[in-house]
């Protein structure tokens, strides 16, 4: 019997250890995300629906090179995507992943920005 409880307190331990790592990179996220005005007023702009990086800053009153800054490191790390071909230089159409969404609805709930 002892071993049962072992191997199911084991699985438990497992568990929350996984919840603890996944909470852990979600608030990495969030703290990447609100820690530059330009990284929020993308994805602020991008939860709207996608856009290219001249709408983004004209919506968001921020200069193109910070957009097009912001919109690379929050492609690194998978917060948003480019939806058309890497090839093609005008008219480049991003919008929040799956993953952004997440992000940017925990930083909306815990009232951040």
């Amino acid at each position: 019997m002892s071993s049962r409880l072992d191997v199911v307190h084991s699985g438990v331990r497992t568990s929350l250890a996984s919840v603890h790592e996944n909470m852990s990179e979600d608030w990495d996220e969030v703290s990447f995300v609100i820690s530059s005005r330009y990284r929020i007023a993308v994805m602020q702009r991008l939860v709207v629906g996608p856009a290219t990086p001249s709408t983004i800053a004209s919506d968001a009153d921020v200069g193109i090179s910070h957009v097009s800054r912001a919109l690379q490191r929050l492609r690194e790390r998978s917060l948003v995507d480019l939806l058309v071909s890497d090839d093609r230089k005008k008219g480049r159409v991003y919008g929040l992943t799956e993953r952004g969404r997440q992000i940017w609805q925990t930083i909306e709930a815990e009232n951040m920005v």
